[in-house]
């Protein structure tokens, strides 16, 4: 089993999964012409692909999804609420399959399993991924942790999680006030404290991959996200991983 990021943050969000034959996204938040170029830096064409997951309907995870579906006739997943929300950016394909925010299912060699979180969406998720091996848990946007995000994450072997903005360069920075109350809310997004808060409840044993994600180019850095990671960890800095908004990373098998 083995992932990449296309990039990820507030421009664009696509997360590449693969196990066995199987090979999928989660968002797609880039336009259909930059996703397929994307998508070929990491040796991958779209027709491969068995479909995409969607969190929720911003349009940093969204944007690209419907069209790219379209293009090459791929089958979605989401909820009934991110359905709904998808009006504004379009009709979802025929192929679209609503999903169970608490009831796992299957695609090709891959097992899913969705977890509602908490973030300002109608009806959002993030998801736990698995070849019956080896579990890969995503969790880029939320505003705070529950005790059932925990326990879904729980002993999982690699983690992309979301490090969005340090408190205090969010406090001291220019975004307007009901836009600094919107990200540090409950529905918002994890600051890195959050984010190693949550990672410190967790079963770390057999942790191989910790990703950060989502990072603010505004109001956090990559050094700053890797030591808030790295003192939970107890591991050098450079060991932390993360998703550049540009660049995503590069595949990170899963043994």
């Amino acid at each position: 089993m083995r992932f990449a990021s296309l990039g990820s943050g507030s421009r664009g969000n696509a997360l590449l999964v693969e196990a066995g034959s199987t090979r999928i996204l989660i968002d797609c938040g880039f336009g259909p012409r930059e996703t397929l170029a994307r998508l070929a830096r990491l040796g991958v064409q779209a027709e491969t692909l068995a479909g995409i997951l969607i969190t929720h309907e911003h349009s940093d995870h969204l944007s690209g999804a419907l069209a790219l579906a379209r293009r090459h006739e791929l089958r979605l997943w989401m909820t009934h609420g991110t359905r709904m929300a998808c009006s504004d950016a379009g009709a979802p394909p025929a192929r679209c399959e609503l999903i169970d925010s608490h009831q796992s299912f299957e695609i090709g060699d891959l097992l899913v399993q969705p977890f509602p979180v908490p973030h300002d969406a109608r009806e959002p998720v993030q998801f736990l991924l698995s070849d019956g091996a080896r579990q890969l848990g995503v969790l880029t946007d939320l505003g705070c942790s529950t005790p059932h995000v925990e326990q879904v994450l729980d002993g999982c072997q690699a983690l992309v999680l979301e490090c969005n903005h340090d408190a205090d360069m969010l406090r001291d920075g220019n975004y307007p006030r009901h836009l600094k109350q919107r990200i540090a809310s409950r529905l918002g997004h994890l600051d890195n404290a959050a984010a190693a808060a949550l990672l410190a409840v967790l079963d770390r044993r057999r942790l191989q991959h910790v990703i950060a994600a989502h990072l603010s180019q505004q109001n956090n850095t990559q050094r700053l996200a890797r030591q808030a990671l790295a003192a939970v960890l107890g591991c050098a800095e450079e060991w932390v991983g993360v998703a550049d908004q540009e660049a995503g990373f590069d595949w990170r098998a899963i043994l």
